[in-house]
Protein backbone atom coordinates (compact mmCIF):
# COMPACT_ATOMS: atom_id res chain seq x y z
CA UNK A 1 0.00 0.00 0.00
CA UNK A 2 1.41 3.38 -1.04
CA UNK A 3 1.57 6.46 1.16
CA UNK A 4 -1.61 8.05 -0.25
CA UNK A 5 -3.63 4.89 0.29
CA UNK A 6 -2.23 4.54 3.79
CA UNK A 7 -3.37 8.06 4.66
CA UNK A 8 -6.83 7.34 3.28
CA UNK A 9 -6.97 4.15 5.34
CA UNK A 10 -5.94 6.01 8.50
CA UNK A 11 -8.53 8.74 7.93
CA UNK A 12 -11.29 6.18 7.36
CA UNK A 13 -10.25 4.25 10.46
CA UNK A 14 -10.46 7.43 12.53
CA UNK A 15 -13.87 8.29 11.05
CA UNK A 16 -15.31 4.82 11.73
CA UNK A 17 -13.89 4.81 15.27
CA UNK A 18 -15.44 8.24 15.93
CA UNK A 19 -18.82 7.17 14.54
CA UNK A 20 -18.69 3.97 16.61
CA UNK A 21 -17.92 5.75 19.89
CA UNK A 22 -20.54 8.46 19.25
CA UNK A 23 -23.27 5.88 18.55
CA UNK A 24 -22.21 3.92 21.62
CA UNK A 25 -22.42 6.91 23.99
CA UNK A 26 -25.77 8.06 22.55
CA UNK A 27 -27.15 4.54 23.03
CA UNK A 28 -26.43 4.75 26.73
CA UNK A 29 -27.66 8.30 27.23
CA UNK A 30 -31.13 7.47 25.86
CA UNK A 31 -31.30 3.92 27.19
CA UNK A 32 -33.52 4.84 30.16
CA UNK A 33 -36.46 5.53 27.87
CA UNK A 34 -38.43 2.42 26.88
CA UNK A 35 -40.66 2.58 23.83
CA UNK A 36 -43.03 0.52 21.72
CA UNK A 37 -41.90 0.32 18.11
CA UNK A 38 -44.74 -0.80 15.86
CA UNK A 39 -43.48 -2.17 12.55
CA UNK A 40 -46.86 -3.51 11.48
CA UNK A 41 -46.07 -7.21 11.71
CA UNK A 42 -44.89 -6.89 15.34
CA UNK A 43 -44.67 -4.43 18.20
CA UNK A 44 -41.25 -4.29 19.86
CA UNK A 45 -40.93 -3.22 23.51
CA UNK A 46 -37.37 -1.97 23.56
CA UNK A 47 -35.10 0.65 25.06
CA UNK A 48 -34.65 3.70 22.87
CA UNK A 49 -30.94 3.00 23.17
CA UNK A 50 -31.43 -0.11 21.02
CA UNK A 51 -32.28 2.03 17.97
CA UNK A 52 -28.73 3.22 17.15
CA UNK A 53 -26.98 0.20 18.68
CA UNK A 54 -26.95 -2.00 15.53
CA UNK A 55 -24.78 0.68 13.91
CA UNK A 56 -21.96 -0.26 16.29
CA UNK A 57 -22.01 -3.88 15.15
CA UNK A 58 -22.08 -2.86 11.48
CA UNK A 59 -19.02 -0.68 12.06
CA UNK A 60 -17.10 -3.42 13.88
CA UNK A 61 -17.85 -5.80 11.00
CA UNK A 62 -16.52 -3.24 8.50
CA UNK A 63 -13.44 -2.71 10.66
CA UNK A 64 -12.91 -6.45 11.06
CA UNK A 65 -13.15 -7.04 7.32
CA UNK A 66 -10.85 -4.18 6.31
CA UNK A 67 -8.52 -3.60 9.26
CA UNK A 68 -8.37 -6.96 10.99
CA UNK A 69 -9.00 -8.22 14.47
CA UNK A 70 -6.29 -6.31 16.36
CA UNK A 71 -7.30 -2.84 15.15
CA UNK A 72 -10.99 -3.63 15.62
CA UNK A 73 -10.43 -4.71 19.22
CA UNK A 74 -8.55 -1.44 19.73
CA UNK A 75 -11.68 0.52 18.77
CA UNK A 76 -13.78 -1.68 21.06
CA UNK A 77 -11.50 -0.85 23.99
CA UNK A 78 -11.56 2.85 23.07
CA UNK A 79 -15.35 2.67 23.23
CA UNK A 80 -15.14 1.10 26.67
CA UNK A 81 -12.87 3.93 27.86
CA UNK A 82 -15.32 6.48 26.42
CA UNK A 83 -18.16 4.92 28.42
CA UNK A 84 -16.12 5.14 31.62
CA UNK A 85 -15.38 8.80 30.91
CA UNK A 86 -19.07 9.48 30.16
CA UNK A 87 -20.06 7.91 33.47
CA UNK A 88 -17.55 10.14 35.28
CA UNK A 89 -18.86 13.30 33.57
CA UNK A 90 -22.49 12.44 34.43
CA UNK A 91 -21.47 11.91 38.06
CA UNK A 92 -19.51 15.18 38.07
CA UNK A 93 -22.55 17.07 36.75
CA UNK A 94 -24.66 15.75 39.62
CA UNK A 95 -22.19 17.03 42.23
CA UNK A 96 -23.07 20.69 41.64
CA UNK A 97 -26.54 22.12 42.45
CA UNK A 98 -28.45 23.81 39.64
CA UNK A 99 -29.03 27.56 39.87
CA UNK A 100 -32.61 28.85 40.08
CA UNK A 101 -32.68 29.96 36.43
CA UNK A 102 -31.23 26.70 35.11
CA UNK A 103 -33.42 25.13 32.36
CA UNK A 104 -32.52 21.75 33.84
CA UNK A 105 -33.21 21.41 37.55
CA UNK A 106 -31.51 18.95 39.89
CA UNK A 107 -34.69 16.86 39.91
CA UNK A 108 -34.88 16.74 36.10
CA UNK A 109 -31.19 15.90 35.84
CA UNK A 110 -31.65 13.11 38.36
CA UNK A 111 -34.70 11.79 36.48
CA UNK A 112 -32.83 11.78 33.16
CA UNK A 113 -29.42 10.59 34.32
CA UNK A 114 -29.81 9.33 37.88
CA UNK A 115 -30.07 5.74 36.73
CA UNK A 116 -27.44 6.19 34.01
CA UNK A 117 -24.69 4.77 36.20
CA UNK A 118 -26.55 1.46 36.39
CA UNK A 119 -27.45 1.55 32.71
CA UNK A 120 -23.90 2.36 31.66
CA UNK A 121 -22.32 -0.11 34.07
CA UNK A 122 -24.55 -2.90 32.79
CA UNK A 123 -23.98 -1.75 29.23
CA UNK A 124 -20.21 -1.67 29.70
CA UNK A 125 -20.13 -5.27 30.86
CA UNK A 126 -22.48 -6.42 28.11
CA UNK A 127 -20.83 -4.24 25.47
CA UNK A 128 -17.31 -5.42 26.18
CA UNK A 129 -18.28 -9.10 26.21
CA UNK A 130 -20.58 -8.89 23.17
CA UNK A 131 -18.24 -6.83 20.99
CA UNK A 132 -15.26 -9.06 21.71
CA UNK A 133 -17.43 -12.11 21.00
CA UNK A 134 -18.58 -10.48 17.76
CA UNK A 135 -15.02 -9.78 16.59
CA UNK A 136 -13.81 -13.25 17.56
CA UNK A 137 -16.71 -15.02 15.84
CA UNK A 138 -16.34 -12.82 12.75
CA UNK A 139 -12.73 -13.87 12.31
CA UNK A 140 -13.51 -17.49 13.20
CA UNK A 141 -15.97 -17.67 10.30
CA UNK A 142 -13.60 -15.69 8.07
CA UNK A 143 -10.77 -18.16 8.68
CA UNK A 144 -13.11 -21.14 8.36
CA UNK A 145 -14.45 -20.01 4.97
CA UNK A 146 -11.13 -18.77 3.65
CA UNK A 147 -12.35 -15.17 3.46
CA UNK A 148 -15.48 -16.08 1.48
CA UNK A 149 -19.18 -15.71 2.40
CA UNK A 150 -19.08 -12.28 4.03
CA UNK A 151 -22.84 -12.53 4.65
CA UNK A 152 -22.27 -15.62 6.82
CA UNK A 153 -19.68 -14.16 9.16
CA UNK A 154 -21.54 -10.85 9.35
CA UNK A 155 -24.84 -12.39 10.40
CA UNK A 156 -23.57 -15.38 12.40
CA UNK A 157 -21.27 -13.23 14.53
CA UNK A 158 -23.71 -10.36 15.03
CA UNK A 159 -26.83 -12.42 15.78
CA UNK A 160 -25.05 -14.45 18.47
CA UNK A 161 -23.23 -11.49 20.01
CA UNK A 162 -26.44 -9.43 20.06
CA UNK A 163 -28.10 -12.20 22.06
CA UNK A 164 -25.25 -12.07 24.57
CA UNK A 165 -25.44 -8.28 24.77
CA UNK A 166 -29.23 -8.08 25.17
CA UNK A 167 -29.38 -10.84 27.79
CA UNK A 168 -26.62 -9.31 29.92
CA UNK A 169 -28.03 -5.76 29.81
CA UNK A 170 -31.63 -6.72 30.60
CA UNK A 171 -30.62 -9.14 33.37
CA UNK A 172 -28.30 -6.66 35.10
CA UNK A 173 -30.97 -3.95 34.92
CA UNK A 174 -34.08 -5.89 35.91
CA UNK A 175 -33.26 -9.11 37.79
CA UNK A 176 -34.80 -8.68 41.23
CA UNK A 177 -37.08 -5.83 40.15
CA UNK A 178 -39.13 -7.51 37.41
CA UNK A 179 -40.72 -10.91 36.87
CA UNK A 180 -38.78 -13.38 34.76
CA UNK A 181 -41.49 -13.57 32.09
CA UNK A 182 -41.26 -9.82 31.58
CA UNK A 183 -37.47 -9.99 31.53
CA UNK A 184 -37.68 -12.75 28.93
CA UNK A 185 -40.05 -10.65 26.81
CA UNK A 186 -37.65 -7.68 26.87
CA UNK A 187 -34.70 -9.93 25.95
CA UNK A 188 -36.67 -11.48 23.09
CA UNK A 189 -37.89 -8.17 21.67
CA UNK A 190 -34.50 -6.48 22.01
CA UNK A 191 -32.59 -9.38 20.47
CA UNK A 192 -35.12 -9.91 17.66
CA UNK A 193 -34.95 -6.24 16.69
CA UNK A 194 -31.15 -6.23 16.75
CA UNK A 195 -30.92 -9.52 14.85
CA UNK A 196 -33.39 -8.28 12.25
CA UNK A 197 -31.44 -5.08 11.65
CA UNK A 198 -28.25 -7.14 11.41
CA UNK A 199 -29.79 -9.18 8.60
CA UNK A 200 -30.98 -6.01 6.85
CA UNK A 201 -27.59 -4.30 7.04
CA UNK A 202 -25.84 -7.09 5.09
CA UNK A 203 -26.21 -5.23 1.75
CA UNK A 204 -24.78 -2.12 3.45
CA UNK A 205 -21.79 -4.13 4.64
CA UNK A 206 -21.14 -5.49 1.14
CA UNK A 207 -21.43 -2.03 -0.38
CA UNK A 208 -19.25 -0.39 2.26
CA UNK A 209 -16.46 -2.97 2.05
CA UNK A 210 -16.56 -2.88 -1.77
CA UNK A 211 -16.24 0.92 -1.80
CA UNK A 212 -13.44 0.88 0.77
CA UNK A 213 -11.48 -1.79 -1.10
CA UNK A 214 -11.87 0.11 -4.34
CA UNK A 215 -10.73 3.38 -2.74
CA UNK A 216 -7.78 1.79 -0.93
CA UNK A 217 -6.94 -0.53 -3.85
CA UNK A 218 -7.23 -3.66 -1.73
CA UNK A 219 -7.78 -7.14 -3.10
CA UNK A 220 -10.73 -9.21 -1.89
CA UNK A 221 -9.96 -10.53 1.59
CA UNK A 222 -6.91 -8.29 1.97
CA UNK A 223 -6.61 -6.30 5.20
CA UNK A 224 -4.92 -2.97 5.79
Amino acid sequence: MNRASRQKADHLYLFLATLFITALIVCNLIANKFIVLDLGFKEFRISAGVLPYPITFLITDILSEIYGRKKTNRVVMMGFAALVFTLFILWLGSMFPAIDSSPVSDELYETAYGNSWRVIMSSMVAYLVAQLVDVRLFHFWKDLTGGKHLWLRNNASTVLSQLVDTTLVVCVLFVGTMEWKDIGALIYDGWLFKAGTALLDTPLLYMATWLVRKRLKLKFGQEV
